[in-house]
């Protein structure tokens, strides 16, 4: 009888625990105008998305990442990636994403 009762309680405890599982497409369109850059889109959070840019070149890029999410008004970020390196852009909704499309436009600095 004992062991009944963990098993229960152990199964109501899982129960309880909130469902923090939260995934949306995200579409990418690029125009990378012959350079080496590549991406990484995430879905941060249910109302944040973020992508990381590389520079895989041996020249800098200014590189501007619009993300839009249907009904409300775009966000416009501009990175500078220099040569051989990295950067993240985030951007925050106020409602929840269910689709993502950003529009990733990379030209050499």
């Amino acid at each position: 009888m004992k062991k009944l009762c963990c098993v229960v309680s152990g199964c109501m405890l899982l129960a309880m625990l909130p469902l923090t599982a939260f995934a949306y497409p995200v579409d990418v369109q690029k125009k990378l105008n012959g350079m080496s850059i590549d991406y990484e889109a995430y879905d941060t959070d249910s109302d944040i998305a973020s992508i990381k840019v590389s520079n895989y070149g041996t020249t800098d890029a200014n590189c501007t990442a619009v993300f839009n999410n249907g009904p409300e008004a775009p966000r416009t970020r501009k990175i500078d990636v220099p040569a051989g390196k990295h950067k993240n852009a985030t951007a925050k909704f106020t409602r929840t994403i269910i689709k993502m499309r950003i529009d990733l436009t990379c030209s050499p600095k």
